[in-house]
Protein backbone atom coordinates (compact mmCIF):
# COMPACT_ATOMS: atom_id res chain seq x y z
CA UNK A 1 0.00 0.00 0.00
CA UNK A 2 2.65 2.17 0.10
CA UNK A 3 3.70 2.17 -3.40
CA UNK A 4 -0.24 2.91 -3.99
CA UNK A 5 -0.10 5.92 -1.60
CA UNK A 6 3.27 7.62 -2.97
CA UNK A 7 1.69 6.92 -6.26
CA UNK A 8 -1.16 8.25 -6.06
CA UNK A 9 0.24 10.85 -4.24
CA UNK A 10 2.32 11.81 -7.22
CA UNK A 11 -0.48 11.99 -9.32
CA UNK A 12 -1.81 14.50 -7.42
CA UNK A 13 0.50 16.54 -7.46
CA UNK A 14 0.95 16.24 -11.13
CA UNK A 15 -2.53 16.51 -11.81
CA UNK A 16 -2.44 20.01 -9.41
CA UNK A 17 0.52 21.72 -11.51
CA UNK A 18 -1.61 20.88 -14.17
CA UNK A 19 -4.61 22.95 -12.72
CA UNK A 20 -1.95 25.75 -11.90
CA UNK A 21 -0.40 26.08 -14.66
CA UNK A 22 -3.34 26.13 -17.25
CA UNK A 23 -4.65 29.12 -18.78
CA UNK A 24 -7.87 27.49 -20.38
CA UNK A 25 -10.32 26.91 -17.61
CA UNK A 26 -11.79 23.62 -19.38
CA UNK A 27 -8.11 22.04 -19.07
CA UNK A 28 -7.51 23.38 -15.33
CA UNK A 29 -10.75 21.65 -14.68
CA UNK A 30 -10.02 18.56 -16.23
CA UNK A 31 -6.75 18.13 -14.42
CA UNK A 32 -8.44 19.81 -10.88
CA UNK A 33 -10.95 16.03 -11.69
CA UNK A 34 -7.74 14.11 -11.90
CA UNK A 35 -6.15 15.76 -9.29
CA UNK A 36 -9.59 15.37 -6.11
CA UNK A 37 -9.87 11.37 -7.72
CA UNK A 38 -5.98 10.50 -6.99
CA UNK A 39 -6.67 12.54 -3.03
CA UNK A 40 -9.44 9.80 -2.68
CA UNK A 41 -6.86 7.39 -3.87
CA UNK A 42 -4.79 8.61 -1.26
CA UNK A 43 -7.38 8.64 1.27
CA UNK A 44 -8.52 4.58 0.67
CA UNK A 45 -4.08 3.58 0.41
CA UNK A 46 -4.35 5.66 4.58
CA UNK A 47 -7.27 3.21 5.27
CA UNK A 48 -10.22 5.78 4.88
CA UNK A 49 -12.34 4.45 2.65
CA UNK A 50 -15.05 6.94 4.25
CA UNK A 51 -13.24 10.23 3.47
CA UNK A 52 -12.04 8.37 -0.25
CA UNK A 53 -16.18 7.66 -0.98
CA UNK A 54 -16.79 11.47 0.03
CA UNK A 55 -13.72 13.15 -1.61
CA UNK A 56 -15.35 11.26 -5.17
CA UNK A 57 -19.17 11.98 -4.52
CA UNK A 58 -18.92 15.35 -3.25
CA UNK A 59 -15.65 16.33 -4.59
CA UNK A 60 -15.37 14.77 -7.92
CA UNK A 61 -18.64 14.57 -8.40
CA UNK A 62 -20.65 17.80 -7.44
CA UNK A 63 -18.51 20.58 -7.27
CA UNK A 64 -16.99 19.67 -10.30
CA UNK A 65 -20.21 19.46 -11.84
CA UNK A 66 -21.04 23.21 -10.55
CA UNK A 67 -17.65 24.20 -11.62
CA UNK A 68 -17.94 22.87 -15.25
CA UNK A 69 -21.36 24.87 -15.69
CA UNK A 70 -20.00 28.28 -14.08
CA UNK A 71 -17.27 27.52 -17.00
CA UNK A 72 -20.38 27.46 -19.14
CA UNK A 73 -22.46 29.81 -18.18
CA UNK A 74 -19.65 32.67 -18.81
CA UNK A 75 -18.41 31.72 -22.22
CA UNK A 76 -21.78 32.87 -24.27
CA UNK A 77 -21.34 34.09 -27.71
CA UNK A 78 -20.58 32.66 -31.38
CA UNK A 79 -17.20 33.24 -30.75
CA UNK A 80 -16.70 31.33 -27.48
CA UNK A 81 -18.33 28.27 -29.52
CA UNK A 82 -15.02 28.12 -32.18
CA UNK A 83 -12.81 28.52 -28.55
CA UNK A 84 -14.22 25.44 -27.37
CA UNK A 85 -13.84 23.27 -30.66
CA UNK A 86 -10.57 24.29 -30.16
CA UNK A 87 -10.34 23.45 -26.56
CA UNK A 88 -11.94 20.15 -26.62
CA UNK A 89 -9.47 19.13 -29.36
CA UNK A 90 -8.77 15.22 -29.29
CA UNK A 91 -5.02 16.07 -27.50
CA UNK A 92 -6.18 18.07 -25.04
CA UNK A 93 -7.67 14.98 -23.41
CA UNK A 94 -4.22 13.09 -23.71
CA UNK A 95 -2.46 13.92 -20.45
CA UNK A 96 -5.78 13.86 -17.90
CA UNK A 97 -6.82 10.58 -19.74
CA UNK A 98 -3.17 9.05 -18.70
CA UNK A 99 -2.96 10.43 -15.26
CA UNK A 100 -6.90 8.65 -15.07
CA UNK A 101 -5.49 5.55 -16.67
CA UNK A 102 -2.78 5.50 -14.36
CA UNK A 103 -4.89 5.69 -11.22
CA UNK A 104 -6.92 3.05 -12.68
CA UNK A 105 -4.28 0.42 -13.19
CA UNK A 106 -2.96 1.47 -9.12
CA UNK A 107 -6.42 0.63 -8.33
CA UNK A 108 -6.51 -2.73 -10.11
CA UNK A 109 -3.33 -3.39 -8.65
CA UNK A 110 -4.54 -2.80 -4.83
CA UNK A 111 -7.23 -4.94 -5.30
CA UNK A 112 -6.16 -7.49 -7.38
CA UNK A 113 -2.23 -7.57 -5.81
CA UNK A 114 -2.73 -7.12 -2.15
CA UNK A 115 -3.97 -8.58 0.74
CA UNK A 116 -7.50 -7.54 1.67
CA UNK A 117 -6.68 -5.11 4.44
CA UNK A 118 -3.75 -3.87 3.99
CA UNK A 119 -3.54 -0.26 5.01
CA UNK A 120 -0.63 2.21 5.34
CA UNK A 121 -2.21 2.97 8.86
CA UNK A 122 -2.83 0.95 11.81
CA UNK A 123 -6.42 0.53 11.21
CA UNK A 124 -9.47 1.49 8.96
CA UNK A 125 -11.39 4.54 9.70
CA UNK A 126 -15.19 3.65 9.45
CA UNK A 127 -17.83 6.58 9.27
CA UNK A 128 -18.98 6.09 12.98
CA UNK A 129 -15.83 6.82 13.99
CA UNK A 130 -15.56 10.34 11.62
CA UNK A 131 -19.39 10.80 12.74
CA UNK A 132 -18.47 10.83 16.21
CA UNK A 133 -15.01 13.12 15.88
CA UNK A 134 -17.55 15.33 14.27
CA UNK A 135 -19.96 15.74 16.96
CA UNK A 136 -18.40 14.78 19.73
CA UNK A 137 -15.30 17.42 20.48
CA UNK A 138 -15.71 19.31 17.52
CA UNK A 139 -19.76 19.82 17.70
CA UNK A 140 -19.12 23.72 17.83
CA UNK A 141 -17.34 24.02 14.75
CA UNK A 142 -19.11 21.61 13.04
CA UNK A 143 -22.27 24.15 13.37
CA UNK A 144 -20.06 26.91 13.27
CA UNK A 145 -19.51 25.92 9.49
CA UNK A 146 -23.23 25.34 8.72
CA UNK A 147 -23.95 28.37 9.61
CA UNK A 148 -21.65 29.91 7.76
CA UNK A 149 -22.21 27.98 4.48
CA UNK A 150 -26.04 28.59 5.30
CA UNK A 151 -25.56 32.50 5.03
CA UNK A 152 -23.55 32.33 1.87
CA UNK A 153 -26.12 30.17 0.47
CA UNK A 154 -28.83 32.47 0.84
CA UNK A 155 -26.30 35.52 0.01
CA UNK A 156 -25.71 34.11 -3.12
CA UNK A 157 -29.21 33.75 -3.69
CA UNK A 158 -30.04 37.00 -2.97
CA UNK A 159 -26.95 38.47 -5.26
CA UNK A 160 -28.13 36.21 -7.81
CA UNK A 161 -31.69 37.14 -8.66
CA UNK A 162 -33.24 38.78 -11.85
CA UNK A 163 -34.61 41.38 -9.73
CA UNK A 164 -31.80 42.27 -8.02
CA UNK A 165 -29.97 43.06 -10.92
CA UNK A 166 -33.04 45.17 -12.65
CA UNK A 167 -32.48 48.95 -12.28
CA UNK A 168 -35.25 50.48 -9.76
CA UNK A 169 -37.74 52.62 -11.76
Amino acid sequence: MEFAFYFAAGVAVAATVGVVTNTNPVHALLYLIVSLLAVSMVFFALGAPFAGALEIIVYAGAIMVLFVFVVMMLNLGPAAVDQERKWLAPGIWISPALLSALLLGQLLYVLLAQPGDATIGHASVEAKAVGISLFGPYLLAVELAAMLLLAALVAAFHLGRHDAKEPNA
